[in-house]
Parts: structure tokens; C-alpha cells; sequence
């Protein structure tokens, strides 16, 4: 299975986790996805990510001055993002569920409609 098309269908939601527990800026945003088991995860795709969430209304940004470097441009969930997360985060859930089911030994059980 390849692993880059399942990170592409994830990384928002990843983004937004990372995200709820603290504000951060581009590059630190990228650090905590690879620490987190994404390692395969591109600059690109980090950086696009943040500005569709931006601009989709799910996260508010502001500059933090560095003395030993650029200004940095920090992300922070807004309550958009943190409602667009919980949706995110049940669907998921219902999809791995799913997914556990079909791939467990023996005959697929049934799912209860929610």
C-alpha cells in the first residue's frame, strides 16, 4: 500500500491535531508530524496544507519576531478548526473501524448504522 496516498487523505486532520494541543509555526508544524511517525511528510505538502486550512476559515495565523532570524508566521485552530477536527476526528474513527472489521480474521461483522 502506498503510504503517500494514505498521508495525502490524512494530513489535515493531522495538521489540525497537532495544532489543538499548541500554536506553531511552518517548520515546527513539519517537525511534530515527523515526530509523530509521519516521516515521510514534504515540506509542500505541510506548507499547502496550512494555507488551505487558512484560508478555508480553520486557522488564524500571527508573527512572532526572532532575534536570530525571520519573523515567524504561528498557526492556531480557531473554533472552526477545532469543530472541522471533532468531525474529522469521527469520521476517522468510523473509517478505521470499518476498516479493522474487513481486515480482522473471519467473516465481516456487521456495523451498527450511526
Amino acid at each position: 500500500m502506498d503510504r503517500t496516498q494514505l498521508l495525502k487523505g490524512v494530513l489535515d486532520i493531522a495538521v489540525l491535531a497537532v495544532l489543538k494541543e499548541e500554536d506553531g509555526y511552518g517548520y515546527d508544524i513539519l517537525r511534530r508530524l515527523r515526530q509523530a511517525g509521519f516521516h515521510d511528510v514534504g515540506d509542500a505538502s505541510v506548507y499547502g496544507t496550512l494555507r488551505r486550512l487558512f484560508q478555508g476559515g480553520h486557522l488564524v495565523t500571527y508573527v512572532v519576531p526572532s532575534d536570530s532570524g525571520p519573523h515567524r508566521k504561528y498557526y492556531s485552530l480557531n473554533y472552526s478548526g477545532r469543530v472541522q477536527l471533532d468531525l474529522a476526528a469521527k469520521t476517522w474513527t468510523d473509517f478505521a473501524d470499518t476498516m479493522s472489521s474487513l481486515l480482522s480474521p473471519g467473516p465481516a461483522k456487521p456495523r451498527k448504522e450511526t
